[in-house]
């Protein structure tokens, strides 16, 4: 049997993600308590996402978000992580606030923040291992929780992953805006 590497990468690098993802849930989190929600997005969801990312860059004036757009579908599939909304009730105030009952409403716990770019870390660690390549990009986050795929998560971040002969996150060039 003759296998061809290019007939087997989409399907490697879905199970990468999957990897990804176990690092993510495996990384540490503040007091032992998980509040981490993971996604794998792939196929007609990437499409969505990047409509979603093209609607908000028409909306706020955000070239970014159009050039992130495009470069998602550029991706074998893309993972997204996102924290729920747990004080820890360590009264640290590193959120700003002397105490977790003082804390605004709407204003993350700064635990819950780190958690997330743990587990990010995390899952780009284990990306780069395998040596695929990823880039983490909040503009993909926030289209995706605009669209609520990771319900009642805030802080939801995107890492679109891909394998081929040359990393298709870096070495971008911003995208213009449509004429309206």
């Amino acid at each position: 049997m003759i296998l061809n590497e290019r007939d087997l990468r989409h399907e490697h690098v879905l199970n990468v993600a999957r990897q990804m993802m176990t690092a993510a849930r495996t990384a540490p989190k503040g007091k032992g308590i998980d509040v981490i929600e993971m996604a794998l997005i792939t196929d007609e969801a990437l499409e969505m996402l990047s409509k979603k990312m093209q609607a908000i860059a028409e909306e706020k004036g955000l070239k970014f978000f159009l050039r992130d757009a495009d470069n998602i579908l550029q991706a074998e599939c893309l993972i997204i992580i996102g924290t729920r909304e747990c004080a820890q009730g360590l009264n640290c105030g590193h959120c700003g606030y002397a105490t977790c009952d003082a804390r605004a409403k709407g204003v993350p716990c700064a635990i819950n923040s780190v958690d997330v770019g743990i587990a990010i870390g995390s899952a780009c660690a284990m990306a780069a291992d395998l040596r695929v390549d990823t880039r983490v990009m909040f503009s993909a986050g926030i289209a995706a929780q605009e669209l609520g795929w990771l319900p009642d998560c805030k802080q939801v971040f995107a890492i679109p992953v891909s394998a081929s002969s040359k990393n298709p996150f870096f070495d971008r060039k911003p995208k213009e805006q449509k004429p309206q």
